[in-house]
């Protein structure tokens, strides 16, 4: 059953789903299609999964592409079990997961700029992170307030999204003056402005940013920031980050998919990746009751209460 959500979202909206309008003059394989009122359609459900890092190994530094065998070896790789590390519950089995492929480019990072696919980060954040990578080994659950967003199901993929497991999709859907983007992991939906407003205040923060969007020609340009001081993203971040994400239709079934994040608090230059991202067309988004279900983090921080009581802390 579709989530019953999504249609009062959509109700609300006063979203229509139209058919697509093909535009005069171009071909078949050329992209595009057209809403009635005339911006590129970028209607539709779509997969951000990707096998390909988002940056590059150290070990495959002077390689920018993988081989056609060696993409086809790692795209293999992940439909086989693994059995849980020693002292671990151990996870789904690989069946449940769906992480993608390896992007159709085989670039052996997403990130394209800087051009060796590594993050520019700089040296002092790299220590802080270790820093409260050591805290958090010590202290897991002190507190709910020591789990990630996403075991709290406040928000998983962020903005950007970086591909986790499963879950990777986005459905878009447009009217004149709005892209909303319904995002299928913990259930977000992002409703961006087209109609030129300012960006938020600087004093209102959000867990996902404030979105601002416009188009440069064929392409729908999303510049997001006012991220909360909570807020964690699936790479280094701050409250000063910025995100311009660039979503440009380039045949009926791949959006090309890019965006560049801005923080000098962070990064020594801003840097951009790119992932291709393909039609879903039969794709169905269930609704993902996250707090309904979420037994995991009671018991988290029960087990820890009892270690604790047995350790006489």
């Amino acid at each position: 059953m579709r989530k019953r959500t999504f249609l009062a979202f959509v109700a609300m909206l006063g979203v229509v789903l139209v058919l697509p309008v093909p535009v005069a003059g171009q071909t078949d394989d050329a992209a595009v299609t057209r809403t009635p009122w005339g911006d590129p359609n970028l209607q539709g459900t779509w997969s951000y999964a990707s096998l390909t890092p988002l940056q590059r190994a150290t070990s495959m530094s002077d390689r920018e592409f993988f081989t056609a065998e060696e993409a086809a070896q790692r795209n293999y790789s992940v439909t086989l079990d693994q059995p849980p590390t020693p002292g671990s519950v151990g996870s789904y089995n690989a069946l449940w997961f769906d992480r993608g492929e390896v992007s159709s480019d085989l670039r052996t990072s997403l990130i394209v700029d800087p051009p060796n696919g590594r993050l520019p980060t700089r040296p002092e954040v790299t220590g802080q992170q270790a820093a409260r990578r050591d805290y958090l080994r010590d202290h897991p659950a002190d507190s709910w307030v020591d789990r990630t967003n996403w075991d709290r199901c406040i928000t998983y993929h962020g903005v950007p999204p970086i591909s986790t497991g499963y879950n990777n999709t986005y459905q878009i859907l447009q009217t004149p003056t709005y892209v909303a983007i319904r995002v299928e992991n913990i259930h977000d939906v992002r409703i961006i402005p087209l109609d030129g407003r300012p960006q938020l205040d600087d004093t209102i923060r959000q867990w996902n940013g404030a979105s601002r969007a416009h188009w440069e020609g064929d392409t729908l340009v999303v510049e997001t920031r006012n991220f909360s001081d909570q807020t964690v993203h699936r790479f280094p971040s701050s409250r000063n980050t910025r995100a311009i994400e660039r979503f440009r239709r380039v045949n009926e079934d791949q959006i090309d998919y890019r965006f560049t994040v801005e923080d000098p608090t962070v990064y020594t230059q801003p840097w951009t990746a790119v992932r291709p991202m393909p039609r879903l067309d039969d794709y169905i988004i269930y609704e993902y009751a996250c707090h309904e279900g979420n037994y995991a983090m009671t018991n988290i921080l029960t087990v820890e209460r009892v270690q604790e009581n047995e350790a006489g802390r």
